[in-house]
């Protein structure tokens, strides 16, 4: 056979390798018939690239007890078939680090995303960023010897900081004034200590893409999440794919959008940016003669708790111009769902409600009926850091091209 045709046969077989191991990551335990149909290939070329990725401890076989443990229904398939193909938990992890204004949080998985371990530590705002990064790496470090893990076994880890993150540069944009990561590329940094791939990304995206994964987002295809925090972000599912933010990276900043043309001068060169009237400072700072200047999160839930009538007035109008702002993106993108997290998210309907009343007096007919809900997962970093962890497993094309380049593992039986 010529070397071209032997070539291209070999490249035809990484194709399709690629393609049954990301349907089995996207899709969970599949087999052979099903498989054969998504990939849009033959059952022989199913078993004969199946066959080997199970040596190589990439793919497992589920039969028998195993598939009812792992809650396959196999009610419906061919007697006659094999068992359940699925990929091998075991044959890599995914970590998340997410660092915000005083805490750094690491969290790994495995490939199924089950969790392998978890923590966090504080950290003062004035931390530079190579201390942080320290920070991480030792948490990391910890965190994989905890699980019996190293390094080496990571198939690539996701950073979550604050701000936008320029998709030519690479490098951080200026968010909350004195931001440790702005003017640095992250992704670089990290690259230096560390031999898998890294991507980055916007915390509250993360925090989004873990609500999207296991939380008040999950099996919806478009669905949107705010989080009420220092600053205000969002993170959007559109079609079912996470919207990275846009040509340079600058999309999500809701909290720039402006709730008073005619308000509040903002550095981001708007007037009246939502940012000024509903994250937490904001808050607090018209609560201050009432709660006093040291107030803060737990001063404001107890109060609201005890109906105090100005700490109940400034919830409702924080959430009154959120509505506002979401109505127009509302217009513009249709959710079914509205996700809203963040401290602020604590004080429950006091500010949902506003939220809702208010998309549902101003956004056209066709897009109010969106669904307002609280976030399910933890707040702040934990959840970017799970949300981190669960980006790496959604990018499935660098994710089956690390397990594929991997050297051959032993298979894991264990469901």
């Amino acid at each position: 056979m010529a070397a071209k045709d032997t070539g291209s046969l070999r490249a035809l077989r990484r194709t399709n390798s690629e393609r049954m191991l990301s349907a089995l990551m996207e899709h969970g335990a599949l087999h052979r018939a099903e498989l054969a149909r998504i990939c849009g290939v033959s059952r022989t070329t199913v078993s004969t690239i199946t066959a080997d990725l199970i040596v190589g401890g990439v793919v497992i076989e589920v039969n028998g007890d195993q598939a009812a443990r792992a809650g396959i229904d196999a009610s419906e398939v061919d007697g006659r078939a094999r068992g359940f193909l699925r990929a091998n938990p075991a044959a890599g992890a995914a970590a998340g680090l997410d660092f915000t204004l005083e805490r750094v949080w690491c969290h790994v998985t495995d490939l199924s995303g089950a969790t392998l371990a978890s923590d966090g530590v504080r950290a003062a705002p004035d931390t530079p960023w190579q201390e942080r990064l320290t920070t991480g790496l030792t948490l990391l470090d910890e965190l994989l010897t905890q699980a019996g893990l190293e390094r080496t076994d990571l198939v690539g880890i996701a950073i979550g900081v604050p701000g936008p993150i320029d998709l030519q540069t690479g490098v951080v944009g200026p968010s909350l004034p004195g931001q440790a990561w702005a003017g640095v590329n992250v992704a670089a940094e990290f690259g230096r200590h560390l031999t898998v791939p890294v991507l980055v990304e916007n915390n509250t995206r993360l925090e989004a893409v873990a609500e999207f994964t296991w939380g008040a987002g999950r099996d919806l295809a478009d669905v949107l999440y705010v989080g009420l925090s220092t600053g205000i972000g969002s993170g959007m599912l559109v079609d079912g794919n996470l919207h990275h933010g846009g040509a340079r990276g600058g999309g999500g900043e809701i909290g720039h959008l402006s709730a008073d043309t005619s308000g509040i001068p903002c550095p981001c060169g708007n007037r009246g940016c939502l940012v000024h009237y509903a994250s937490l400072p904001a808050v607090l700072a018209k609560l201050e003669p009432v709660l006093g200047a040291d107030a803060g999160l737990d001063e404001l839930l107890a109060a609201a708790a005890a109906g105090q009538p100005e700490t109940l007035q400034a919830l409702r109008e924080a959430g009154e111009l959120t509505g506002r702002v979401l109505a127009n993106i509302c217009n513009l993108l249709n959710p079914a769902r509205i996700i809203v997290g963040g401290e602020l998210a604590r004080a429950g309907d006091l500010i949902l409600e506003p939220i809702r009343g208010t998309l549902r007096r101003t956004a056209m007919s066709l897009t109010r009926d969106a669904d307002v809900v609280a976030a399910e997962l933890d707040l702040g970093a934990r959840a970017g850091a799970s949300g981190a962890a669960a980006l790496v497993l959604r990018q499935t094309d660098q994710l089956v091209a690390a397990l594929l380049a991997a050297p051959a593992r032993q298979p894991n039986e264990a469901v």
